[in-house]
């Protein structure tokens, strides 16, 4: 395992315990070269859980991948890491419980944003600019009237 500061190869485990779900098993490594700590996990490799693109083709589920979007339209957001974490893992079960073991990438981002919406309304029009890939600024501007009508809607009793 290469140390994610240095990259040293060499480490060694510090702590080993299972995951609460019981799924994966959670080792806190130490860096012989830095002395940094940072965790793993070891799931068991099974069949893939796949994602279905728009234009029809197959791509392994990646945690990461979700997790860099959501980093990426948080940025300069306060938004807590740990409600990151929590999208991602909902995600991962929203695909896992798929019975086809696959979900298409338009339920998997519609998820996603709802998740977005209830935590910070900027993050979610940065996350949903690039999903929904707005050809041009009207569309951009739709989606955040819709945003403000439904804001509205909330706030305003009898509407």
């Amino acid at each position: 395992m290469k140390c994610p500061f240095c990259g040293w190869a060499q480490d060694k485990v510090v702590d080993s315990r299972e995951s609460k779900e019981a799924d994966s098993i959670r080792r806190r490594r130490e860096c012989e070269k830095c002395n940094k700590r940072f965790t793993t996990y070891e799931r068991i490799d099974e069949i893939p859980y796949m994602v279905v693109k728009k234009d029809g083709r197959r791509e392994k589920f990646d945690r990461q991948k979700v997790l860099n979007g959501l980093l990426h339209a948080c940025q300069k957001r306060p938004v807590p890491t740990g409600k990151l974490g929590k999208i991602v893992d909902e995600t991962e079960a929203y695909v896992v419980d798929s019975p086809e073991r696959e979900r298409t990438t338009v339920e998997v981002g519609e998820l996603i944003m709802t998740r977005l919406k209830e935590i910070d309304t900027v993050a979610y029009i940065r996350f949903a600019s690039v999903y929904r890939d707005f050809k041009d600024v009207r569309e951009f501007k739709a989606e955040l009237e819709e945003l403000l009508g439904s804001r509205l809607r909330k706030t305003t009793p009898g509407i």
